[in-house]
């Protein structure tokens, strides 16, 4: 089953109206057109599934909210406050024009958001619904409202970290020689679940020379000896609000004798980035503090990403940790921090861990030690 097919619990209606609210104080007189995803479901509940039959929230700059949705799919949002949230639902059936609906609902305005991900054939019929109206991304509007999370998205966050902190804790008797990466892989997917995340959003298992590819997922390699072994991952729990933690691990005693001097680089670095981080302090000087310390260790063209990225609802979203970014940090912003070390053909190593901005510094919800464990 997909994730936006889940049918999860929702925030209570009074948060949702204040959400709702604030995106149409946000959007200053532009129409908004949210579809199915996380916009939709941390404005709505719901997330809804985005399909060739459009589903859209309709917040005018002016007027009533409206939920457009295929008859069909009306039940799947049954258990939304509508009434009290203010918002109609319009439902439409195959042969009527659901983008004259919207079009009706924003009253011809002159520029119109839409979501960031929304399919292209929906964008376009839209335009041709408006062609008067600019038409512009719904993410900076949304995003402004989504950074910043109050207590209840923290608890979640801190919960889902404390989840996936019990997965690692079992990894060291899942990953021993012998095994491939797929094996292991499959037995931590299962502990994600069982330790109460709906789902293994992603999980990777990355040994030996296939731990130099940030991205690598599992293959069927086969575990050796002496390899060092990438292992990061995630999921959501029943709430939708997603962990994300990468832990390095050695089996045996690490062939490579650069293996425990780099990693202590590595520590370093992931170290310094988030005692950085602080409200007032900027997304791109936590970046820099970890790539400082890489780069002074002879290894900068060896970290090849972001030092981080936001998460709650997705697993990545705003604020983006990296250069040239300089958004300045407020409490409530969620984010990894991730600085790692890859050396092709050899091997590579991450350090990951979810962290809070507070009013007067920063929360780790990660808290598995950070040293190289060796199983």
């Amino acid at each position: 089953m997909s994730r936006r097919s889940l049918h999860l619990p929702a925030p209570d209606g009074a948060v949702l109206r204040a959400r709702l609210d604030r995106a149409r104080a946000a959007a200053a007189g532009t129409g908004l057109v949210i579809a199915p995803g996380s916009d939709l479901r941390y404005l709505l509940g719901q997330a809804g599934g985005s399909f060739e039959r459009l589903t859209s929230l309709v917040i005018p700059a002016d007027g009533d909210l409206a939920l457009v949705v295929p008859k069909l799919e009306a039940p799947g949002f049954a258990d939304v406050p509508v009434t009290a949230l203010g918002v109609e639902v319009l439902t439409w059936v195959d042969g009527e024009n659901p983008y004259a609906l919207v079009a009706d609902r924003l009253g011809k305005p002159d520029r119109v958001a839409v979501s960031d991900f929304a399919p292209a054939l929906h964008v376009l019929a839209l335009r041709d619904a408006m062609p008067a109206a600019e038409q512009v991304l719904a993410g900076p509007i949304v995003r402004e409202l989504r950074m910043r999370k109050d207590a209840s998205e923290i608890a979640e966050l801190r919960a889902a970290g404390a989840a996936i902190d019990r997965v690692h804790a079992r990894v060291p008797g899942l990953l021993r020689a012998g095994r491939t990466e797929a094996e292991v892989g499959a037995d931590i997917a299962a502990a994600i679940v069982a330790e109460g995340h709906v789902e293994a959003d992603f999980v990777i298992v990355a040994s030996g020379p296939n731990g130099a590819s940030p991205h690598h997922d599992v293959s069927d390699r086969v575990i050796e000896a002496g390899d060092v072994v990438v292992v990061d991952i995630g999921g959501p729990l029943p709430s939708g609000y997603n962990s994300d933690s990468t832990r390095t691990y050695a089996v045996g005693t690490p062939r490579d004798a650069d293996v425990a001097a780099t990693y202590g680089v590595l520590q370093e670095a992931q170290r310094a980035a988030v005692d950085a981080v602080r409200p007032g302090a900027t997304a791109q000087s936590i970046d820099e503090a970890a790539r400082s310390v890489i780069a002074a260790a002879g290894f900068g063209e060896f970290f090849i990403h972001r030092t981080g990225h936001g998460i709650g609802l997705d697993v990545h979203e705003e604020p983006y940790i990296v250069g040239g970014n300089d958004l300045v940090l407020e409490p409530g912003m969620a984010f990894s921090v991730e600085p790692g070390i890859y050396q092709p053909g050899r091997w590579g190593a991450r350090i990951e861990d979810i962290v809070v901005v507070t009013e007067t510094g920063v929360e780790s919800l990660n808290n598995q030690p950070h040293d190289l464990v060796i199983v």
